[in-house]
Parts: C-alpha cells; sequence; structure tokens
C-alpha cells in the first residue's frame, strides 16, 4: 500500500491502511528478492530525460504566484477492473481511504495495478474526519468527528482476508478528542488481521499527543513495522503542520517504539519543497537515525488546494537520487526517494516485506538450534 497523501502527500494523519496484492501470475512463484527487483520502482513512472527541463523550479523569497507542474509528476491515470472492484468493496464495507480523503494523485496506479500487477489502497481507519487541521493535508477536520465504527476492525480484517494480501498498511486520522487517541481501535484492527492471516502489518500511526502508554499499545498489537510521519524540517514544523504536532514529540514517539520493542521495524516521511534546506533535510535525516528509525520516504510536496501551503519549489529527480544516497550513508536499511514516492511506497513494501520473512526465518532457524 503506498504514498505520500497529498494531498499527494504523506499523510499527517495517520493510519493508512495499505492493501497489497500480486497479480495470480507467474509471479507468485518468484522469491521476495524477485519480486523486489521486479517491483515498480521511480525510473517506471519516468518516460523521458528531464535533465534539460528549463522551467522555473523554485519561488523566490516573497515572490508570488505559483510554479507550473515540471513535467516528471505528469503521469496517466489507468483505471480498470481491479481500481472499480476496490472501489466497490470499500463502500460495502463502510470504509474511508485516505487515496480519496487527501485527493492522492497516485489513486489509479495503485488501485488499478498498474503494470505491474501490485493493487494497492489506503485505507484511513477512525472516520474520513480529523481533529488536527495541517496546512498540507485536505482531508476535512472537526473538533468532534463522529463515533468511531466499532465494526470497522473486523470490517477491514475481513477486507484484507478476502483480497489475499501480503502486506498492508493501515493508517488513521488523529483523533485528539479520544484519551487513547485512537490506538486500542488501531491494536484491535491488527488483532483481527492477524487472527485471520500472515500479512504483514505496517501501521502509519498518529503521535497521540506524545502518550507512551499509546505508543505501547500499539506495539504490543503484534504489527511488523511502526511508522510515524516526522513531515518537514523543525524550523518549518510550525507553519507546516498542526500546532499539537512537534517535531521533538514526533521524534520521542519513534524512539519509543524502539524501546518497546528494539527488534520492531520503525519508518518515517519527509515531503520536500516547502522551503527547507539541503542542511536542514540531512540534520531531520540524522534526528531520525538518531532515534533508531530505520527506513525513509522521501517524496515531493504537491498543493492540493488553492487553500492549503504553496509549493516553494520542485525538486529535480537528479536532487532526490542523491537524498537516496545520503540516506544509505546513514545506515538506513532502506531509502526511498523520489518526486512521486510516498510515505507507503510499492518498492519499499516488497523491500520490508523481504526484510520481515527474513528475520522471521532467522528466528525460527535459531528456535531449532537452541
Amino acid at each position: 500500500m503506498l504514498r505520500i497523501l497529498n494531498t499527494a502527500n504523506f499523510k499527517c494523519i495517520g493510519c493508512h491502511f495499505r492493501l497489497t496484492q500480486c497479480a495470480r501470475t507467474l509471479t507468485e512463484k518468484k522469491g521476495f528478492s524477485e519480486k523486489l527487483m521486479d517491483g515498480p520502482q521511480f525510473e517506471d513512472f519516468l518516460k523521458n530525460d528531464f535533465k534539460d527541463y528549463k522551467g522555473k523550479l523554485k519561488l523566490e523569497i516573497n515572490e508570488s504566484g505559483r510554479l507550473r507542474l515540471p513535467p516528471w509528476l505528469k503521469t496517466e491515470i489507468p483505471m480498470g477492473k481491479s481500481y472499480s472492484k476496490i472501489k466497490a468493496q470499500l463502500r460495502q464495507l463502510r470504509l474511508s481511504t485516505v487515496c480519496e480523503e487527501a485527493r492522492c494523485p497516485n489513486i489509479g496506479e495503485c488501485w488499478g495495478g498498474g503494470s505491474h500487477g501490485t493493487a494497492t489502497a489506503t485505507i484511513m481507519l477512525m472516520g474520513d474526519t480529523c481533529t488536527r487541521g495541517c496546512r498540507f493535508c485536505s482531508v476535512k477536520t472537526a473538533r468532534i468527528p463522529p463515533p468511531l465504527d466499532v465494526d470497522e476492525p473486523v470490517n477491514t480484517a475481513i477486507a484484507i482476508t478476502d483480497w489475499g494480501l501480503d502486506y498492508i498498511v493501515l493508517t488513521s486520522v488523529d483523533r485528539d478528542d479520544l484519551k487513547d487517541g485512537g490506538a486500542n481501535h488501531i491494536a484491535s484492527t491488527v488483532k483481527e488481521i492477524k487472527k485471520r492471516s500472515n500479512i504483514l502489518v505496517e501501521c502509519l500511526v498518529p503521535d497521540f499527543r506524545g502518550d507512551e502508554n499509546c505508543v505501547a499499545i500499539i506495539v504490543n498489537s503484534n504489527l511488523d513495522v511502526f511508522a510515524h510521519n516526522i513531515e518537514t524540517v523543525e524550523r518549518l514544523t510550525p507553519f507546516v503542520r498542526d500546532i499539537r504536532a512537534r517535531y521533538r514529540q514526533s521524534l520521542a514517539v519513534l524512539q519509543a517504539a524502539k524501546k518497546f520493542n528494539p527488534d520492531l521495524i520503525t519508518k518515517s516521511s519527509i515531503m520536500l519543497g516547502l522551503g527547507e534546506t539541503d542542511q536542514e533535510v540531512e540534520q531531520t535525516m540524522r534526528d531520525l537515525r538518531d532515534v533508531g528509525v530505520d527506513a525513509i520516504t522521501l517524496g515531493q510536496y504537491m498543493q492540493p488546494t488553492k487553500r492549503h501551503l504553496k509549493v516553494i519549489e520542485y525538486v529535480t529527480p537528479q536532487k532526490f537520487k542523491a537524498w537516496e544516497s545520503i540516506g544509505n550513508q546513514l545506515g538506513f536499511l532502506y531509502t526511498a526517494s523520489g518526486p512521486l514516492v510516498r510515505s507507503s511506497y510499492k518498492a519499499g513494501e516488497y523491500f520490508l516485506t523481504n526484510i520481515l520473512k527474513r528475520r522471521k526465518k532467522q528466528q525460527i532457524d535459531n528456535n531449532i538450534i537452541s
């Protein structure tokens, strides 16, 4: 399941439910390493060489107007049977998707499966209304959203089990109106999924106002990957995210997850193009590594509506490639970096699946030896 919510952006909100389904073809017989190699890479989205693009890519200080969309961000939206099937089943089970609520431009590629046969959807748990108002995100907000759907954990588990998925990402809106921030609801969903299948589960969660007890509830739910997005650099955080979402608080949440389970894979995401400097981006990456974050994604911020923050800069594919190299040098297990990369990235899910399967096999082998 993958994506920056936009918004085509990462998601500030919390829980995406990512459905990753490999087409029933000969690919099913391949090993995870082969699947990773065959999985979609950023180059798959590019049709031409854009190194010679001469358009304006960055606004100067106090400059008005908006930048033109560069060619590497103009993608076709394929629709197909998989897209229609997923949409119909989601409606039937009353599940919300961040793909729709956040107006993600990758929805056709993900839901339709594209040329790689990997159908993906991102479902928000706890409804479609967030208690926070981040300036990059188009998900609707309210001080007191509707009550939780008590059937959602079971309905979600039924849906993803029925689709025969290998790896899912669950995400959610922020629910500051709830004492536990919705942690028990998310954990219940994970448990319902694990009860029915061996699907690998990633949870992209809110910061729970920094409450470590809520973090522990998620960690102890038997999930496989704990994700929380830092979103942007420290200087820009007060202007980009809701005032209740603090940079150091997000780092503390990621650190707490590692404290409760040092073997748990943790993950975070950064949006680029909001006016950050290279030094600030690198410092943010270092801050994430310092608290033990294993995987990171970097993608282009895209303005969802005229009411949201403007794009200050369109970062080139070459620059994103450089950030990938820096991520590898800093020691991240996995760095996905590209204009169209979102917090859940299809190739990244293949990679993390490979790591998780290998780790579980090693644990089994160790138990046999001992």
